[in-house]
């Protein structure tokens, strides 16, 4: 099913690839797990990507990880002889932002306060003083910006 959907993909050109990928700001679990590697790295091949996930699946399949992740708009890569370097195309930060922000369209109808209550009201977040003090600080600074 991989190889059909990335066939068909590489017929498209790379805006439409992106437009074309159902949910492509989601990622799965080993494509969260790859990502990783790339942010941590800010490059690196499939052998490299391999060499540091845990339970690391086949060469073949994070090969095809790197592909989708690529059609999805995640990545983009450069010829290095033989082989493929895979970089990210955006920084884990702005990667944080668009997937938050999605979050919190999708969950809580575009609020962010109904998006802090709920992280608040987790049982297994316990904030120290420092961490209220800066959130404190934080919703301060939105109230001064008309926020």
């Amino acid at each position: 099913m991989a190889a059909k959907y990335l066939a068909e993909c590489q017929k498209l050109d790379s805006r439409e690839r992106v437009m074309a990928t159902p949910g492509n700001s989601d990622l799965s679990r080993r494509e969260r797990q790859i990502m990783d590697v790339i942010w941590r790295r800010g490059r690196a091949t499939v052998a490299d990507v391999r060499r540091e996930m845990s339970d690391a699946p086949s060469y073949s399949a994070v090969r095809t990880l790197l592909g989708l992740l690529e059609l999805k708009g995640h990545l983009r890569h450069e010829a290095d002889g033989p082989r493929y370097v895979y970089l990210p195309t955006a920084d884990r930060e702005k990667a944080q932002r668009t997937a938050l922000r999605h979050m919190v369209r999708t969950f809580f109808d575009g609020s962010a306060e109904r998006a802090m209550a709920a992280l608040l009201d987790l049982s297994d977040s316990k904030l120290s003083p420092e961490e209220i003090q800066r959130l404190t600080r934080l919703l301060e600074q939105a109230r001064s910006q008309g926020r």
